[in-house]
């Protein structure tokens, strides 16, 4: 059936919708209205002043369809392309025209709905016979039937098909659209125990006879360009397979034209992926991967049919079968026809010659036995024929039961594995963290013990530069006081001590008063025995001091560093708690934690600081220390002087 007897279908539903009351014609208001409607859904420029010229000698009264279809054929039909419209639109709008008259709200209460009533008068337009009205024979409506059936993955039952043929016997000569849609959503033509299933089944034949989709479904490609893998949606037709992202087919990624230069062969597994097949064309190989082995040998034989089709000019599958149906029901026709002429003319040879037919009986009837034999054995042929198929659909059903079975199958044990992978990744996370947290605390004891040897370390550099200052102190201590008695022991320091010292005034007639006694000489060498005996003690002072420092420190320093020991000579286990040592507040937190060197650069400065202040301090309490002994032993010198000139003056007396 050629692009114009397809279109004629829907316009003829669409013209019969506009009649007046079974009138058969159509006014050309309405007309004008349906080719401008026709133009737009067949994408061809609109010509309005052509219809004006078709009828300008009949403007009284309406318009007859023969009248309209020279008009229909000249202007609109021929200037109709495949390809360039898109034919299920043009049907929809043919639908909704006829709808609004004939559809009755009662079969969408029913089984179908909206959408499916369009679906089922696209596919009852495509099996329909080639005459008006439209209607579709008993052979055509089960092959459709038994299609529904199949996708729904139930067997068909035409027993209640029979039951309706039985009661109304005028539907043998065959069924048109609206009494088609009632009697199926009532469930007089098939049980559907689920509008669900029932829609998706008839969606699937509708792209498969409709769309001429041999085959859709996911495979992986392989990329062209990055030669990696992507999972893809694929529609198979004649001459072409084009493939989507996702299955609402929204966007398209490319298409492969298939001719007869096109080459579908299985190549062996690789990187990973299996049931592997290519497709080479003149520019390109494309590589595929299918779910399993069956999918991959549906695949390469829906393929190579698709070629096949290209190949012999042929844009459908089904327009094929549907030929084919018809050419051996006419053969069937022909042979019944052929059965009855020949019994026809034996028994009006048995009427004109008896007597002949007794003597010659065995000649006469042999040609028409023979040809009553054919006809059985053609009988015969095509029932068994008729069988197979059935046989064939039963098998295909019964495997499509065990793959989803088997799909099903997979499909759970894929969902046990993948909540075993997931537990058992719960319970490896959970390690890791515990894991985790004991690396924590195991580098936070790390870190505590670093900044107690950094802090020793840091208290050893500042005990040493102690050491070194007091002995550097001490040494200049030292030199100063020996330096100072040798001053006090030379003969000049004395004299310059006894001239210094004042005379006492004599009156010439008293004597010396007690309130200013008068040293003599000879006390100068008593003086200086005692600073020196003072410097002496002092300097043993010092020197003991220094001693006893590095004792004492060393003593402190042995006993943290014995205890520090202890501290890292213990065994750290995952889960042991530590106490934690006590760090001083000014040490880095965590996450702050510096090191060795930047640790002590940091703080140098500080303890810097810290011990030049107290130096100093140090400094000028044992200056004012040496310099009140230095001073006490100066005022205690004199008053001995005292005592002693008293004491000589007494005797003196």
């Amino acid at each position: 059936m050629d692009l114009k007897s397809e279109l004629l279908k829907s316009i003829w539903y669409a013209f019969t919708s506009l009649e007046a009351e079974g009138s058969g014609k159509v006014s050309k208001s309405q007309l004008k209205v349906l080719s401008h409607n026709l133009y737009t859904a067949l994408n061809i420029p609109h010509d309005p002043v052509a219809l004006e010229e078709h009828f300008k000698d009949n403007d009284n009264g309406p318009v007859s369809d023969n009248g309209y279809m020279p008009y229909l054929n000249k202007y609109i039909l021929a200037k109709a392309t495949e390809g360039t419209f898109n034919k299920e639109t043009f049907d929809e709008l043919c639908w909704m025209m006829t709808a609004k008259k004939n559809f009755k709200p009662s079969i969408q209460q029913g089984v179908c709905s909206q959408r499916d009533c369009f679906k089922l008068f696209c596919l009852f337009n495509l099996l329909s016979e080639n005459r008006y009205p439209l209607v579709i024979i008993q052979p055509e409506l089960e092959y459709l039937l038994k299609k529904i059936s199949t996708a729904m993955s139930q067997e068909w039952d035409g027993k209640r098909l029979e039951d309706l043929l039985s009661q109304d016997p005028s539907l043998q000569d065959g069924m048109i659209v609206w009494m088609f849609l009632e009697h199926l959503s009532a469930g007089n033509l098939m049980r559907v125990d689920c509008k669900e299933a029932f829609s998706l089944a008839l969606d699937d034949i509708f792209m498969e006879m409709y769309h001429n989709v041999l085959k859709k479904g996911y495979m992986l490609k392989k990329g062209h360009v990055r030669r990696n893998w992507h999972e893809r949606w694929f529609v198979l037709k004649p001459g072409s397979l084009t493939y989507y992202i996702s299955e609402d087919q929204k966007e398209k990624k490319g298409e492969v034209q298939l001719d007869g230069s096109c080459v579908v062969e299985t190549i062996p597994d690789k990187e990973g992926k299996r049931c592997l097949f290519c497709m080479k064309t003149p520019g390109r190989t494309y590589e595929i991967s299918a779910s399993d082995q069956k999918q991959r040998v549906e695949w390469i034989q829906a393929v190579q049919t698709a070629i096949r089709l290209k190949t012999e000019g042929k844009s459908s599958m089904h327009q094929e079968l549907k030929l084919r149906r018809r050419e051996q029901r006419e053969n069937s026709q022909n042979s019944q026809r052929s059965e009855n002429q020949s019994s026809q003319s034996e028994h009006s040879a048995e009427d004109e010659e008896p007597s002949s037919v007794t003597q010659h009986g065995e000649i006469e009837n042999k040609e028409p036995d023979m040809e009553i034999i054919d006809i059985i054995q053609q009988h015969l042929e095509m029932e068994v024929q008729r069988k197979k198929e059935d046989a064939w659909v039963k098998e295909k059903q019964k495997e499509r039961q065990e793959e989803l079975e088997r799909q099903l199958k997979e499909a759970n044990e894929d969902r046990e594995n993948m909540v075993a992978a997931l537990t058992k990744m719960e319970r490896e996370v959970q390690q890791q963290k515990k894991r985790i947290q004991e690396l924590e605390l195991t580098q936070q004891k790390l870190e505590e013990a670093l900044n107690t040897q950094i802090q020793a370390r840091l208290e050893d550099e500042k005990v040493r530069h102690e050491l070194e200052r007091l002995l550097e102190e001490e040494r200049k201590k030292l030199i100063e006081l020996m330096d100072s008695q040798r001053h006090l022991e030379t003969p000049d320091y004395a004299i310059t001590t006894q001239e210094k010292t004042p005379e006492p005034q004599k009156d010439e007639d008293n004597l010396l008063s007690p309130a200013s006694p008068v040293i003599p000489p000879s006390s100068s060498p008593q003086l200086i025995t005692c600073t020196s005996q003072a410097l002496a003690e002092t300097v043993e002072t010092h020197h003991h001091n220094v001693e006893n420092v590095p004792e004492n420190l060393s003593k402190a320093h042995m006993r943290q560093w014995n205890v520090q020991l202890n501290c890292l000579m213990k065994p750290i286990t995952p889960a042991d708690k530590m106490e934690r040592l006590t760090v001083r507040s000014n040490y880095p937190k965590r996450g702050q934690a510096l090191t060795s060197t930047e640790f002590i650069v940091k703080y140098q400065s500080t303890v810097t600081e810290t011990e030049s202040s107290n130096s100093q301090l140090r400094k000028r309490e044992e200056d004012v220390g040496t310099q009140e002994l230095i001073t006490a032993c100066q005022v205690e010198e004199p008053k001995k002087t005292r005592e002693q000139a008293e004491h000589s003056n007494d005797f003196a007396y």
